[in-house]
């Protein structure tokens, strides 16, 4: 299993789309273990982004970050930051296909609705900043053999 980080960004909020785009990640199988509504300090937004600090959109970057609640998440399931990254869909809403987060619910190329971790070390590094121990749960679902198929002795 493999847990990554989602950010539902100051636009989605802002939008009322905190449970539709909720929906799509459970509607698809992954676990929700761990999530919170927060204000994101300007000085967590410069660690998160620190790998963009010398790009001229990083200013721009943090301001929008730091401008609304955030909805922060721990997302499990195998395969779960393919899978996330699948669903939200190109960078830009103006170029991400329909069916996805970002083509079905956003047009800029600026406000992209949505963060996620891009490799499992990113994923470790970011659920760090955003978690405290104990914050992000391992809890079995009852409907778990319904997601996987585990008549091979592992779950695929």
């Amino acid at each position: 299993m493999e847990t990554t980080l989602i950010i539902l960004k100051p636009d989605a909020v802002q939008r009322g789309l905190m449970g539709r785009i909720i929906t799509r990640f459970e509607e698809k199988g992954l676990q929700i273990v761990g999530a919170k509504l927060m204000k994101i300090s300007p000085e967590l937004a410069a660690t998160h982004y620190e790998a963009h600090k010398a790009r001229p959109f990083y200013p721009g970057l943090v301001r929008f970050m730091t401008s609304s609640p955030v909805l922060v998440m721990a997302v499990r399931g195998i395969g779960a930051i393919t899978i996330a990254r699948s669903m939200m869909g190109a960078t830009f809403g103006s170029k991400a296909a329909g069916g996805t987060i970002r083509g079905d619910f956003g047009v800029s190329n600026s406000f992209n609705l949505i963060h996620g971790s891009d490799s499992p070390e990113a994923a470790e590094r970011e659920l760090k900043l955003f978690f405290r121990d104990g914050e992000v749960l391992d809890f079995k679902r009852d409907g778990e053999t319904w997601i996987y198929d585990s008549s091979s002795g592992k779950p695929e």
